[in-house]
């Protein structure tokens, strides 16, 4: 046994989140994607298949009081709203991301007061996933706004009295960099400008802070770090203060006042409610209700899942850097904790068949083009001895 494969057995036996794997579905394969799609956790197929065969199966639309049904969209946001550091009655689940951007985006432009108020222009992320820029441009020839495109670090720099609002990722989804929510949400607040951020990649795997460091609007995808399966429901963050203002370009018959009034007039409901739309997508919202029960754990919490992430990452630097041979990868995620998210990101020329190769030797990251080897690190699942195989089997690959 090598010195770090006896390391890796010393730090899984001092984890405390060593128990939480038993809450999943895993096998033998090294999971390193968690950062795309979580794994199932294991309570997950019992509560569907009573939501099928009791829930709709036996009570039928009488599911939508008495299982819960209505009141769902909000009942999931309170579960996700202390994972991202907000108090209950400002996130509601439902919908895609890309919606809920497009929502958050457009809503943001209308609470700075748009082109009336001479803010005419939206700040998007230029190293963003590409559907938020997609949604950004869509937004702004709904408004009337320009896009432009800059670095997070050139925001400050960036932002005038033009600046209606900033779409921002909180990590960037490629190299996994970890930007400055705080500094940056002050600096938009500072300009009368609205923030947008997009929490996709660090819900559930790092602090978010939404309501300490005063940010607007935010929106986050379930299935990754949250583990809500595929396509589970992503969700929407309006703060509270803003709840009243908040203007939809959505309004559906799921966010009215008096939703079965049946009315030709549209009046927004009060609070996150108006920021439903449809009918809620009731199965794979309550597979997500079902899943986010791990963190009611007394052992989980984002603070351990934080620590063991940067243990986890610092672990695979380590061997990566004791195994691979020297200059045939370039580490691009950023070795400062405070800068790094929960997944490594590695640059090397043939990428793409590299991890072809791993995935067959079963060690499961993912390839972004052109040249990127992503490993996503989910703490609640993953252990120290993985950590060390996945380097030993990247080395045997590259060599």
């Amino acid at each position: 046994m090598s010195d770090l494969q006896e390391r890796a057995a010393e730090l899984d036996a001092a984890d405390r989140l060593a128990g939480v794997r038993g809450d999943f579905v895993l096998d033998d394969v090294v999971y390193l994607d968690g950062n795309s799609l979580g794994a199932l956790p294991v309570n997950v197929p019992g509560r569907v298949e009573d939501v099928v065969r009791r829930q709709w199966g036996e009570l039928r639309i009488r599911s939508w009081t008495e299982s819960g049904w209505w009141t769902a969209p909000e009942r999931i946001g309170d579960l996700i709203a202390p994972l991202v550091g907000a108090a209950p009655g400002q996130i509601v689940v439902g919908d895609s991301t890309s919606v809920n951007v497009f929502k958050a985006l457009v809503g943001a432009v209308r609470l700075a007061g748009g082109p009336d108020a001479g803010r005419d222009e939206i700040l998007v992320d230029a190293a963003t996933f590409p559907t938020d820029g997609y949604i950004a441009a869509s937004a702004a020839r709904m408004t009337g706004c320009q896009v432009r495109a800059v670095r997070p670090d050139e925001v400050p720099a960036a932002l005038g009295p033009r600046t209606a609002a900033v779409l921002l990722n909180h990590v960037d989804y490629r190299s996994g960099r970890q930007h400055d929510l705080p500094a940056l949400t002050a600096s938009i607040r500072a300009a009368g400008a609205v923030s947008v951020w997009d929490l996709c990649h660090s819900a559930g795997a790092l602090p978010v802070g939404l309501d300490e460091h005063g940010v607007d609007l935010a929106v986050g995808c379930t299935y990754k770090f949250l583990n809500g399966g595929p396509g589970s429901p992503a969700y929407l963050y309006v703060r509270r203060a803003h709840q009243d203002a908040f203007d939809s370009p959505l309004p559906g018959w799921n966010s009215h006042a008096e939703p079965f009034g049946m009315r030709p007039e549209y009046e927004a409901a009060d609070g996150a409610v108006r920021g439903r739309v449809g009918t809620p997508d009731i199965l794979s919202m309550l597979a997500l209700e079902a899943a986010l029960e791990v963190w009611s754990r007394p052992d989980v919490s984002v603070g351990a899942v934080r620590a063991k992430s940067l243990a986890l990452t610092d672990f695979f630097l380590e061997c990566v850097a004791a195994y691979v041979p020297e200059g045939r990868v370039e580490v691009v995620t950023p070795r400062e904790h405070a800068a790094r998210g929960s997944q490594v990101a590695l640059r090397c020329a043939d990428a793409g068949e590299v991890m072809g190769r791993l995935i067959a030797a079963g060690v499961v990251g993912d390839f972004r083009a052109p040249d990127v080897l992503r490993f996503g690190f989910t703490p609640l699942y993953l252990g120290f001895a993985e950590v060390e195989r996945a380097a030993r089997v990247l080395a045997r690959e590259l060599s």
